[in-house]
């Protein structure tokens, strides 16, 4: 054989065994995330990339990033839709611009507890959120719960009146916005990784977020009043880059699709108890002191952001809202 076509016979073998290799690599699903992995969503992740593993070995391996290590809020939307991470768990409010319903999670005192918000999300009306952005790129998976919000400041919160004048860190959600304004409050918006600095500097002085997140980023050591105002739903929608995970072999996207509703089921089996111990772990600090709203204070509190309901009643969708609060009667 002449020289030529041995060296042409072994270019071949080498792309052949290349490309034999290439589709033995298991396929690299990168996880990011924002928050302490001690919190139900990082245990979520954690769990996740357990499973697919001992599940899919070879197949596909899971890389988890916690704690705003791979992107911050600000970035992880960008990198989801490029391709740069396939998962990522962010609140409602960070999609707020592919679909104006998910909003629906924003409205303060809306749910009456976790158990309610549960029956909602769980409904033919709250699934279909999921499905509502695939035309954008994204694919809702799960919700993922987190526990109720609490309201945090370095002054007693009890009546409406008592936020008044407060610098309120709020997400990047115009609503969330209206309703702090509506509580005579200012608001600003600020990325979770810089939540804890804006406290300790005064950039501002009140914030609220689920008690998982409270205790794991350590405003305890910042906040001096805890309100336990159980105002809104502390959530997460789980979601994929819609072209990578519909693009995955069937049999792989089959078992994966059976592990995020495994995996969904115990992050909101666990989150209330992981809330109840990061309270406890609060109180242990004795740091702060917690402030419990009586029924009628807490109706006050509802009362005070009804014009930021209307204000955006039209864009969650007045059917929505309705299902919502039918939630809190179906026991």
């Amino acid at each position: 054989m002449s020289k030529p076509r041995i060296r042409a016979l072994f270019c071949a073998l080498s792309l052949l065994f290349a490309g034999f290799a290439q589709a033995q690599d298991p396929i690299v699903i990168k996880f990011s995330h924002v928050v302490a992995e001690s919190t139900p969503k990082g245990q979520g992740a954690l769990l996740f990339k357990k499973l697919v593993e001992e599940r899919l070995p070879g197949k596909v391996t899971v890389e988890v990033y916690p704690n705003s290590s791979l992107y911050g809020d600000g970035k992880e939307m960008e990198a989801l839709l490029l391709g740069d991470v396939q998962l990522i768990a962010p609140a409602p409010t960070k999609l707020e611009q592919y679909t104006k319903k998910l909003q629906i999670f924003d409205l303060m005192f809306l749910f009456d507890d976790m158990e309610a918000a549960t029956r909602f999300q769980n409904s033919p009306k709250g699934r279909a959120l999921l499905t509502s952005m695939e035309d954008k790129g994204i694919k809702g998976l799960a919700y993922w719960l987190n526990g109720m919000r609490q309201l945090t400041a370095n002054q007693p919160l009890r009546e409406p009146e008592d936020a008044r004048g407060l610098k309120f860190r709020v997400q990047p959600s115009n609503l969330q916005a209206a309703q702090f304004q509506a509580l005579n409050a200012v608001p600003r918006k600020m990325a979770m990784a810089e939540v804890y600095q804006g406290l300790q500097t005064g950039v501002v002085n009140a914030q609220d977020n689920p008690w998982s997140n409270i205790y794991s980023q350590k405003y305890f050591e910042v906040q001096k009043y805890m309100t336990e105002s159980d105002h809104a739903i502390g959530n997460y929608v789980l979601i994929a880059n819609a072209n990578f995970w519909n693009g995955l072999p069937d049999d792989i996207r089959g078992e994966l699709d059976k592990i995020v509703e495994e995996v969904s089921l115990e992050v909101n089996r666990q989150a209330q108890a992981l809330n109840d111990k990061a309270k406890q772990g609060v109180v242990a600090t004795g740091k702060s002191e917690i402030i419990e709203l009586t029924p009628e204070q807490r109706a006050a509190w509802r009362e005070a952001v009804q014009p930021a309901w209307k204000q955006y009643e039209a864009e969650i969708g007045p059917d929505l809202i309705e299902a919502a609060l039918a939630a809190n009667k179906a026991h």
